[in-house]
């Protein structure tokens, strides 16, 4: 097993812990551990509310969670010899659940729309949760009956520090977005807060100038963050630009499962665990990789690690609400409009409204722009693997069909051909 780089015990939060992680970024922020290019390392994690979600029947820890500490880091970790410019490579070794007595368990939220909400918060404004046992590779959950499927564990979250430039064009340009519509609910963006933030070992007037400054961890950005990208798992190589010396990188956030989009919010299968990495650098990386423009991210490579799944219900929304107002090219009222297609399907097949919005943001379900240029209706689809259900989700009443060989005609001369003709019988 790799060297264990930062502990927690799952049962103290965050800054109760040896060492402490943090949940705000800024370049500012002291390392917690240290490590060579060429090593491979363990990471521990809480989840990524810092323990504020229980193993029961209720929702109210989902309605009345603070979302102020969210998300809780394990990091920074200080690579040596990491320069900005430089790419740090980051591999995905290995991770999981706590390996404790009845640690095996993560859960999905529905956020309420006064408490940060969802992608779909004004059809489902409500808190709902689900628990969910992880066994091995599966997941079945007694919130959400008939259902089983392989996860593809991944880090919602993972990125190195931003530089103080950097830093500072993001709270520029996200202050101006609120200043659009400052009372909106949910809010349009996050700025810094000093409530609740955590620092790691910043005390004092250090502590008090950094967390007026620090970012919020909700949204990704340059230097990833909170990207949620389930394909991002065990075998992924990710290149990370590098903004400060040390490159600093963090994580958090682990998901067990999660379609794509994350669409309630808390839309994945949530879950404290273990992250094994190894690290490596290119020298100059950036700039010789094209990673220079002002907003680029990290790339990455797939793993060959994916669920096999062959079937699927496959769902389709074009940039049209509700309200039959056209919009033009819109991916996200597209989105919207397939996922909310797929919970009407899935509430005929016997599941509630938040049921079925709950499969759809933990199951391995895929999101795909299908088409961006037939002008006005941009066109999403959404991929349902079938056979994560237990009990019939495919339409049931087509009639059946009976294919019979027969000769047809042919011109003297000609070579015969076999065609099929369909009958359709009641």
């Amino acid at each position: 097993m790799p060297e264990t780089l930062f502990k927690v015990d799952v049962n103290k939060p965050m800054q109760e812990q040896e060492v402490p992680g943090h949940n705000r970024w800024h370049p500012d922020i002291p390392a917690a551990a240290s490590t060579d290019p060429g090593t491979d390392f363990r990471i521990e994690c809480l989840d990524w509310t810092n323990g504020q979600v229980r193993n029961d029947d209720s929702a109210d820890d989902i309605r009345d969670i603070d979302l102020t500490p969210c998300h809780v880091l394990s990091g920074p970790i200080h690579v040596n010899g990491a320069e900005p410019g430089d790419i740090l490579v980051v591999d995905i070794l290995d991770m999981g659940p706590p390996s404790g007595p009845g640690q095996q368990w993560g859960y999905t939220g529905i956020f309420s729309k006064q408490n940060g909400g969802g992608f779909l918060t004004d059809v489902y404004p409500d808190a709902h949760k689900a628990i969910w046992d992880l066994r091995g590779l599966y997941a079945t959950s007694r919130h959400v009956p008939d259902v089983e499927f392989v996860g593809i564990q991944h880090p919602g979250l993972i990125g190195c520090a931003p530089s103080h430039d950097l830093l500072a064009r993001w709270n520029r340009r996200e202050q101006a977005l609120i200043d659009t519509n400052p009372d909106r609910v949910p809010p349009l963006a996050l700025p810094p807060l000093p409530q609740n933030a955590l620092l790691g070992t910043l005390t004092g007037s250090e502590f008090e100038r950094v967390a007026g400054e620090a970012c919020r961890t909700i949204p990704p950005r340059e230097h990833g963050g909170n990207c949620d990208i389930k394909d991002l798992t065990i075998g992924s190589r990710i290149y990370f630009p590098v903004y400060v010396e040390g490159a600093k990188l963090s994580m958090g956030d682990l998901h067990f499962s999660q379609g794509d989009g994350e669409i309630t919010f808390c839309g994945a299968i949530e879950m404290a665990g273990y992250i094994d990495l190894g690290v490596e650098l290119i020298k100059g990386g950036m700039e010789k990789y094209g990673m220079t423009r002002p907003t680029h991210m990290p790339i990455f490579e797939l793993s060959h690690l994916q669920p096999r799944y062959s079937s699927f219900l496959v769902f389709e929304g074009v940039g049209v609400s509700e309200d039959n107002t056209q919009h033009y090219l819109d991916l996200t009222v597209a989105y919207r409009q397939a996922c909310l297609n797929a919970i009407e399907y899935l509430k005929t097949c016997g599941y509630t409204d938040e049921q079925a919005y709950i499969i759809i943001g933990t199951a391995p379900v895929e999101g795909r722009v299908s088409g961006i240029v037939d002008i006005p209706n941009a066109c999403v689809s959404l991929y349902i693997p079938t056979e994560i259900f237990k009990r019939p989700v495919i339409p049931q009443d087509v009639p059946s069909r009976v294919a019979r060989e027969a000769r047809l005609p042919h011109a003297p001369g000609e070579p015969q051909i076999n065609q099929t003709r369909v009958e359709f019988r009641g």
